[in-house]
């Protein structure tokens, strides 16, 4: 199995209520998808999505790293050189990691196609279907309430709920969502937005007012590992490391400071499901739950995250709700999303048959 082209293209998909958390505001997911064909007529797919807030990473960025840096390496190579082919994609350019993401996803696609075996079996196999919590974004507190109301009414049971855009309210949001959802399993993020000794002191206030969080997703700056640690040694709540984490180096880096209690992987910061393989091996050496997060990202590259979940009995959380946010799903084949649970597909590869509405570059 060969590859012979690389093409790209665009999909634009509506949410249904606009995503908003305490560093932007999203209407529709527009990514970058890739396909990777081959002279067997089997094709990869792969997503990445332009999170410039939080990755860095533009439209023009990702399609530039694909088709002037990582393409020159892949054209012509047999996908049964695998480990070759994702060492050369990851030294073709540094950083980059939602495109390398993209193109890593591809690969493993095609590399389970050549074996005829859905790639959460290649990977460890321990389970066909997950459980996913639902986010609420970050709004007024009577807003965010009626938002629980209707997840917990759709058969949710964990919420993830957005924090941090005025933290003198984060309490009040949290005091109103708890009460309309008293038996939910509550986590929430605050997307990098307070110092160290302000998120201690909210979250410690959460708790005394007795509203049992689970856990906090990064309180205070990616680059502070010094300041997540001062949170996770001071705070009630335990806390978890996500923009934190853009490589297995960061991760390991974080569980041997004691800076965090959880990490989150997510493939776009990591650059796919090799790396995401590393941290999960380095979490489990080191006794470390994880949970598999999603950007906000349509059905190819959180179908790629369901797999890397299902294989891997160290992500005990899951966060892949983006494709249950949109409002239509033009990607055919892969999991099945019915709200909360998500069942993995047994086709072989990433189960991706064909994208509806892609506008190719």
């Amino acid at each position: 199995m060969k590859i012979t082209e690389v093409r790209l293209g665009m999909i634009s998909v509506p949410l249904i209520v606009p995503f908003k958390t305490a560093l932007r505001t999203v209407n529709s997911v527009e990514d970058v998808v890739i396909e990777i064909h081959t002279d067997t007529g089997h094709v990869g797919y792969g997503e990445a999505p332009p999170t410039g807030a939080i990755t860095g990473d533009t439209t023009g960025a990702i399609i530039g790293a694909i088709n002037d840096h990582i393409k020159k390496v892949l054209i012509g190579r047999e996908i049964d050189d695998f480990e070759n082919l994702i060492k050369d994609m990851n030294g073709s350019i540094v950083k980059n990691t939602s495109a390398k993401a993209a193109v890593d996803i591809a690969l493993w696609d095609l590399y389970g196609q050549l074996y005829k075996i859905p790639v959460y079996k290649m990977l460890g196999g321990s389970r066909k279907s997950i459980e996913t919590d639902i986010t609420i974004s970050v709004n007024s507190p009577d807003e965010m309430a009626r938002d629980a109301v209707s997840a917990i009414n759709r058969g949710y049971k964990c919420l993830k709920v957005k924090v941090g855009s005025n933290p003198e309210l984060d309490v009040a949001r949290l005091a109103a969502v708890r009460e309309v959802a008293p038996d939910a399993l509550i986590r929430i993020d605050a997307n990098q937005a307070w110092s160290p000794k302000q998120a201690v002191r909210i979250l410690n206030q959460m708790q005394e007012k007795g509203l049992d969080i689970e856990f906090v997703e990064q309180p205070v700056k990616a680059h502070d590992f010094e300041g997540l640690r001062y949170v996770t040694q001071n705070s009630y709540v335990p806390v978890m490391a996500d923009e934190s984490v853009f490589s297995p180096m960061d991760a390991l880096k974080i569980m041997q400071m004691g800076a965090a209690d959880l990490i989150n992987i997510k493939l776009m910061k990591c650059g796919g499901i090799t790396n995401a393989l590393k941290i999960a091996s380095a979490a489990e050496v080191y006794g470390v739950e994880c949970m598999i997060g999603c950007m906000l990202e349509a059905k190819i590259s959180v179908n790629a995250a369901v797999h890397f979940a299902c294989a891997k009995q160290i992500i005990t959380k899951v966060d892949l709700d983006g494709p249950v946010l949109c409002s239509e799903d033009p990607i055919i084949g892969g999991a099945v999303f019915n709200e909360k649970d998500i069942t993995v597909s047994d086709e072989p590869g990433l189960g991706i048959k064909g994208i509806e509405k892609i506008r190719y570059i």
